[in-house]
């Protein structure tokens, strides 16, 4: 909603005026997090958000017309929030665990069948031994997870302190055989060498995928940083359920930074950032005209590319997102043809398709040709089934579901040609690959609006960097980061070459997700320079 106080009454840069001590340039969750901690340690904050509403990419939205159901729209499990941070800002926010981790559904000897993880140790192992033949798959499953679960216990405290350097951060893992398998051999090493089975193959990589375009043996990593931030969450790995939606964060955010005293304004689109180091000028744009603002800060909640731009910079080199993301309404959950495992469970942990090992190296290796994979390889999870909250009481009461479906290896590059039809192209085959699955056509169970189309959108790449302005639609902005410091990566990771101007968003070191970390870690740089200020100490490098 837009917001009536406007940023001329107090931070403009006319004659007589006073700038702000920081602007923050977008209003997604981590700028809101930056200017909630700012705002309450006593700095006049003011917000510019381009669109007419705050949140970004973790909004809650009403996508069907007439149909009384808030989804999260593109963002929508929270793992990755330090409960610090909800701490600090008071906010009025819950998540809910799910008793069901995942459910992968194949057919084995001519019969569909599958692999229930979750609803207790006991049940787990006897999936495995269903699906295997034998204990030793779930025996080599427990040792793997509890080696990544010690690694998160040590370093998602690290994640909102200042960076630590590789050795220091290697020493806090204190485990070689972990760093060797998350940090220095590509993930596929590991995966091969402790599991047999194809199937429980896949389930463990996927986590190495979301959003990241890659192969399991990339020799650069890129699958090892994003398995690594899938892994952390929490301390424990979890994947939570946000109540009331993504968009409950956002506005509770939201909410926080205006009670400190944050001024955010909506509708207004920055144009540029002018700089000497010390203050700043940052001219905006709004229905009615431009207009500028000073600050002694600059945060910018936004891509680096989109930051470079700003400043008249040298853009990086994009690296483009690689998912489909799909929401769907439905009138009741489907039934599955392995009739021994309830729907409702199934779709209540994270409902993998087409992921087994060898159909996702496939699929990589296709869309690398430049072809959309034969059999896309893709996620579903049901948000309701945690938490109706979501759903007016009558879609409750009438058995309504939501489901969030993510595809994964469908780089930006396959649709710049024809992003509608290709659009069309992928999600009549990733559903076909759902409905394998199904003892009935997942379109059967759709809803329809108040105008009698069915309860279903789909966004590609593409269609996020157009209404997100995410390069590429890299929900990460750029290749995830190591959790530790690099050449050029500054004391808390968020540092650019101007020393005023600070990046807030998903690209900054330890970015992506809805974590709140890029945020906070900001904040934390602007307050110790205004420390250092203040004392006449020299800030820290």
């Amino acid at each position: 909603m837009p917001v009536h106080e406007g940023p001329a009454h107090e931070g403009s840069t006319r004659k007589g005026t006073r700038p702000y001590d920081a602007v923050i340039v977008g209003g997604g969750h981590n700028g809101l997090v930056a200017a909630a901690y700012l705002a309450r340690a006593g700095q006049s904050v003011l917000v510019l958000e381009r669109l007419g509403n705050t949140g970004g990419a973790a909004v809650s939205t009403r996508p069907f017309a007439g149909i009384d159901a808030r989804l999260s729209r593109y963002s929508y499990l929270v793992s990755l929030l330090p409960r610090k941070i909800v701490r600090d800002l008071d906010l009025d926010f819950r998540v809910r665990g799910r008793t069901i981790s995942s459910y992968t559904p194949v057919e084995r000897d001519g019969r569909p069948t599958g692999l229930l993880v979750g609803g207790g140790e006991r049940r787990t192992r006897e999936a495995f031994a269903r699906l295997t033949g034998s204990d030793r798959e779930y025996e080599s499953w427990q040792r793997f997870y509890d080696m990544t679960g010690r690694v998160a216990q040590r370093v998602f405290p690290t994640l909102t302190e200042p960076l630590p350097t590789r050795e220091a951060l290697r020493a806090r893992v204190d485990d070689e055989d972990a760093w060797r398998t998350l940090f220095e051999e590509p993930i596929g090493v590991a995966v091969e060498e402790r599991f047999t089975d194809d199937l429980v193959r896949g389930v463990v990589l996927t986590d190495a995928l979301i959003g990241t375009f890659a192969d399991a043996h990339d020799p650069s990593l890129p699958q090892n940083r994003c398995f690594l931030y899938h892994v952390i969450g929490g301390g424990t790995g979890a994947w939570d359920v946000p109540v009331g939606g993504m968009g409950a964060l956002t506005d509770a955010l939201a909410t926080a930074a205006r009670n400190a005293g944050a001024v955010l304004a909506t509708g207004h689109e920055v144009l540029r950032i002018e700089t000497d180091g010390r203050s700043a000028e940052i001219t905006y744009r709004t229905a009615e005209g431009e207009g500028t603002v000073g600050a002694r800060h600059v945060l910018v909640n936004a891509s680096p590319q989109e930051l470079a731009a700003l400043t008249g910079d040298e853009p990086p080199t994009p690296a483009e997102g690689a998912q489909l993301k799909v929401n769907m309404l439905l009138t009741r959950l489907p039934a599955l043809r392995d009739s021994s495992v309830d729907p409702r469970e199934a779709f209540a942990g994270t409902f993998h398709i087409a992921e087994g090992y060898e159909q996702l190296a496939a699929a990589y290796a296709q869309a690398a040709a430049g072809a959309l994979p034969g059999a896309p390889p893709s996620e579903i999870y049901c948000h309701s089934l945690t938490d109706p909250t979501i759903l007016g009481p009558g879609l409750v009461e009438r058995g309504f579901q939501t489901l969030t479906l993510f595809g994964l290896h469908t780089p930006a590059r396959l649709f710049a040609h024809d992003n509608d039809a290709v659009r069309e192209e992928l999600l009549k085959s990733t559903l076909a690959q759902l409905d394998a699955h199904l003892a009935e056509p997942i379109t059967d169970c759709l809803a329809s609006d108040a105008d009698g189309r069915p309860c279903i959108e789909a966004k590609t790449p593409l269609d996020l960097e157009h209404g997100l302005r995410l390069p590429g639609g890299n929900i990460f902005h750029r290749e995830l980061s190591w959790p530790y410091a690099e050449e050029g990566t500054g004391r808390w990771g968020v540092e650019t070459r101007h020393p005023n101007i600070l990046l807030c968003g998903a690209g900054a070191v330890r970015g992506g997700g809805v974590s709140g970390v890029p945020g906070h870690n900001a904040a934390m740089a602007v307050l110790e320079d205004a420390d250092a200020a203040a004392t006449g100490r020299e800030p820290r490098p």
